[in-house]
């Protein structure tokens, strides 16, 4: 084994070790099944197509969200190895995805011989957090009323 390969093979996460705030995930999953395929809207409102792939190891498995292209790619049974995908919750469940700075290689040989399907990742409800808000601010008053109290308090 080359010392690339060694770093290579150090860097693979395990599917049961992902949390919803996993980035750079490199790891090895095989496809359970891919679902329906189905449009969704995007942020520039162009239509995509989407489809969701369990994946997983002998650890657990969890959705893949796959895109466009990559959906005729992706075939039950194969085995990837994701390169820089992350985690993120959609209506409160993990997604792994690829996203724009991963990528996925297919695997002549896999060396996934079973896949735990019953720790399903993406089966757990996780609080999703309000984006953009930060704990803080835009509707929360306490911020607002501690200042105004002050003010108060200055004017007398």
């Amino acid at each position: 084994m080359s010392d690339k390969e060694e770093t290579e093979s150090k860097e693979l996460v395990k599917i049961e070790k992902l949390t919803p705030n996993s980035r750079e995930v490199n790891t090895i999953v095989k496809v359970i099944s891919k679902s329906q395929v189905r449009n969704a809207t995007g942020r520039d409102y162009s239509i995509h197509r989407v489809a969701d792939a369990l994946v997983g190891d002998e650890t657990g498995c969890v959705y893949l969200t796959l895109w466009d292209d990559n959906i005729d790619k992706v075939n039950e049974e194969a085995t990837l190895r994701i390169t820089n995908g992350y985690v993120n919750l959609f209506r409160g469940n993990m997604r792994l995805n690829i996203g724009k700075y991963g990528s996925f290689q297919l695997l002549e040989e896999s060396p996934i011989t079973e896949v735990n399907a019953e720790n399903n990742l993406s089966d757990k409800r996780y609080e999703q957090e309000r984006r953009g808000y930060g704990g803080r601010g835009y509707g929360d008053r306490r911020g607002y009323q501690q200042r105004r109290s002050y003010q108060q308090r200055r004017r007398y």
